[in-house]
């Protein structure tokens, strides 16, 4: 039985499609498909079922899927096992969209120079996907902002960097009150489901700021660019990426000082990628460190 077969087969439980597996592993979805079929010939039962576009497991495919996490994560732990030593074999790193469109780049540039012989597979996700992900073993490493609780004595956590909360504006209203900069001009929300917009949310409450809100998303870059475009102002963690350094923002301090949010890595202290994990690790640093000699 092939184990990349095993793998693709959680691929299409955990995307809910053979389709948009086929698309992440870089296949065409007849292969996956094939795959699909092949295991099921060879363990001699139904795995899924379709309903409509999507693809529901059986319950023969439920039980073969519970075991197939297991034996897929012992591969490759074998793996790395048998790679001991050398900086080679596969890392599977999750992050949150902000980190992938600003640190990350840079973090992944060093990191493929000091291990050109790694393998880096790479999702985004949101914070709690992330570590629902990273528990499940699906994961080695998270760069995602700090969790609310206190994580398992299992798992290490380095943190990166710190975003206190700005108001961003246009350039033109650098030098106006970021306070009165909320109440008068329109305000674009940063998602409420969000950790960074949930804290911009208990700002505004703590401060009275009542904003004439024009509407929410979840993409700060999208964010930035509107207020680029003279849209509005909003209340955003302090992120630093090249794709907003080419934009006409003023990021204004706010008169209360705010708890900055927190993003870094966390990690299983027992991984058996742990020698990759380290590298990741410095390469991140290193990125961190020629972005404040910047004055980033």
């Amino acid at each position: 039985m092939d184990t990349a077969f095993l793998s693709n087969l959680l691929l299409v439980v955990d995307t809910g499609s053979m389709a948009e597996a086929a698309r992440r592993v870089g296949v065409t979805p007849a292969a996956i498909a094939q795959q699909m079929s092949a295991l099921e010939r060879e363990l001699g039962v139904t795995l899924f079922v379709r309903a409509g576009r999507t693809v529901i497991p059986t319950e023969a495919g439920h039980r073969v899927i519970e075991r197939a996490r297991g034996l897929v994560a012992d591969f490759a732990d074998l793996k790395a096992h048998a790679l001991e030593g050398e900086a080679t074999g596969e890392l599977r790193i999750g992050t949150i969209t902000t980190a992938l469109l600003s640190l990350l780049p840079d973090v992944l540039a060093n990191f493929a120079r000091e291990f050109p012989r790694a393998k880096l597979l790479i999702r985004a996700g949101t914070s709690m996907e992330l570590y629902d992900t990273l528990q499940r073993g699906d994961l080695d490493v998270a760069i995602c902002l700090h969790p609310a609780f206190a994580l398992p004595k299992a798992y290490d956590w380095h943190l990166l960097r710190e975003e206190p909360l700005v108001v961003l504006a246009p350039a033109r209203l650098a030098h106006e009150d970021p306070h009165e900069l909320l109440r008068r001009e329109p305000f674009i929300r940063y998602d409420r489901t969000l950790g960074g917009g949930k804290q911009a949310d208990r700002y505004l409450h703590a401060a009275r700021i009542v904003p004439h809100e024009l509407f929410e998303l979840n993409a700060l870059m999208a964010i930035a660019m509107m207020v680029d475009r003279g849209l509005g102002v909003s209340l955003v963690p302090d992120i630093v990426s090249p794709m907003t350094s080419a934009l006409s923002v003023a990021r204004l301090a706010l008169p209360v000082q705010t708890e900055p949010r927190r993003f870094g890595m966390v990690w299983q202290r027992a991984s058996p990628r742990a020698r990759l994990i380290q590298g990741l690790l410095q390469c991140a640093d290193e990125a961190v460190a020629a972005s404040l000699a910047r004055g980033e």
